[in-house]
């Protein structure tokens, strides 16, 4: 497999994680660099993690993961999604506002975001693919691509902030909705 189209795995790959890191940017009030890094870490170490988990997986494991990976990150994105929306609406000192870069929160994002990647590395297995090569370069594609999610999100929440909430939360169930979908209708 060409570098190229290693390149353009990892971009696509990254594209929820893009989404997920501008729908957290949107939530910011002020830049911040350490939570950008630490979204961007958190999705890259997960995307370039579950190649390698999948690729060392087990018939059984795929043929289950295949199943019912689409219910999974659309359950997790639908639910944060929809939390989102009706905390921009009922917003109060006892709503608690979704924190997109507490550990918890961010961990749950990274495994709903990177179960496509865990599908990829079954087919790395399949393929004649230079493992480490294919997982390095995801994982630093997503990093850059989720960091700078998190500071175009910033500059657009600051200029949409009450309305931030809602765009977050559409994004995040679109995602979902998205994979979803894109399993039913494909497979």
């Amino acid at each position: 497999m060409s570098l190229f189209t290693l390149f353009a795995i990892a971009v696509g790959l990254a594209m929820d994680a893009l989404a997920v890191s501008v729908s957290a940017g949107l939530r910011l009030v002020k830049r911040n660099f350490s939570k950008a890094l630490k979204m961007a870490t958190v999705f890259g170490i997960f995307q370039a993690g579950m190649p390698i988990i999948g690729y060392h997986a087990t018939t059984a494991f795929r043929t289950y993961i295949k199943n019912v990976d689409h219910w999974i990150a659309f359950g997790l994105l639908l639910g944060i999604g929809l939390k989102m929306i009706w905390e921009a609406f009922h917003s109060s000192f006892q709503c608690k506002k979704i924190d997109y870069f507490e550990t918890r929160t961010l961990l749950l994002l990274a495994i709903a975001t990177s179960i496509d990647a865990l599908a990829v590395g079954i087919s790395f297995a399949l393929l004649d693919i230079q493992l480490f090569t294919a997982v390095l370069m995801i994982g630093i594609t997503t990093f850059l691509i989720s960091f700078s999610g998190v500071l175009v999100g910033f500059r657009l929440g600051y200029h949409f902030s009450q309305w931030a909430d809602v765009i977050g939360g559409v994004i995040l169930m679109s995602i979902g909705i998205h994979i979803l979908l894109d399993h039913l209708i494909i497979h």
